[in-house]
């Protein structure tokens, strides 16, 4: 960041930029009718956190969201990871137990667009501590933020970290090599549904644990290389994905 550079003055440089209700340093913007952007300065002044609400925008919980991300310093350490999440965050009225934090190569808020603030702010967001493994590369938080936890809804539900491979013998359906990749548990409880009357067939999934489970149907069901007369039910496949 450039020394010179006032970090207030140019969020107030905003169009359109007024004072967040109830929160030190804190201001707020619509580009359009759908959006409202929140900000707040770090307790330093020397970088800005930045939740983003798409059609969905509660003051309440933006206020909470930075207040608490200021609180924890979420996202400003020397080398933070591509998902910083802190948990214990919670709000009335939702189910959030974390508030995750991402830089700015992975959120692009600003860039092209802002020069002074490109590089300074950290995009937060009310989260689920069952979506984040730790472990996500640049480019696995990258997708993830951009195409599967759609942060900007702030009504949004939990989508837990799971990747999976499978193959199916009757639906011809499968994955290509044998990485796992990143889905959604509705799409792994129909692959596990379809599995029945497939002989050979298999799917395999990965929680944020890294622990790895494989369930197979050839004339029975097996769970990790044990026969179960049963497939497993939906209820403690899911609640493997806490």
């Amino acid at each position: 960041m450039d020394a010179d550079v006032d970090l207030e003055q140019a969020v107030r440089d905003i169009p359109g930029v007024e004072e967040f209700p109830g929160l030190a340093r804190a201001w707020r913007w619509s580009p359009m009718f759908r959006f409202v952007f929140s900000l707040a300065m770090d307790a330093e002044g020397t970088r800005i956190h930045q939740v983003n609400a798409r059609d969905s925008f509660d003051e309440g919980l933006a206020r909470a969201v930075l207040a608490f991300a200021r609180e924890h310093r979420a996202g400003l350490g020397e080398d933070p990871r591509p998902f910083e999440v802190v948990p214990g965050f919670s709000h009335q009225g939702y189910g959030f137990d974390a508030v995750a934090a991402v830089q700015p190569g992975i959120h692009g808020y600003y860039e092209g667009r802002n020069a002074e603030l490109d590089e300074v702010v950290v995009g937060v967001f009310p989260a689920y501590v069952r979506e984040f493994s730790g472990n996500e590369t640049p480019e696995e938080a990258f997708m993830r933020f951009k195409k599967m936890l759609n942060p900007a809804d702030m009504t949004r539900e939990a989508v837990p970290f799971l990747r999976m491979r499978f193959d199916n013998t009757r639906t011809g359906g499968g994955s290509e090599g044998d990485l796992r990749e990143f889905t959604t548990p509705d799409v792994l409880l129909q692959e596990l549904e379809l599995l029945e009357g497939a002989p050979g067939s298999f799917v395999e999934y990965e929680n944020r644990h890294g622990q790895v489970r494989r369930i197979g149907w050839n004339s029975s069901w097996t769970v990790d290389g044990e026969a179960r007369e049963h497939a497993p039910a939906p209820a403690e496949v899911l609640e493997t994905l806490n």
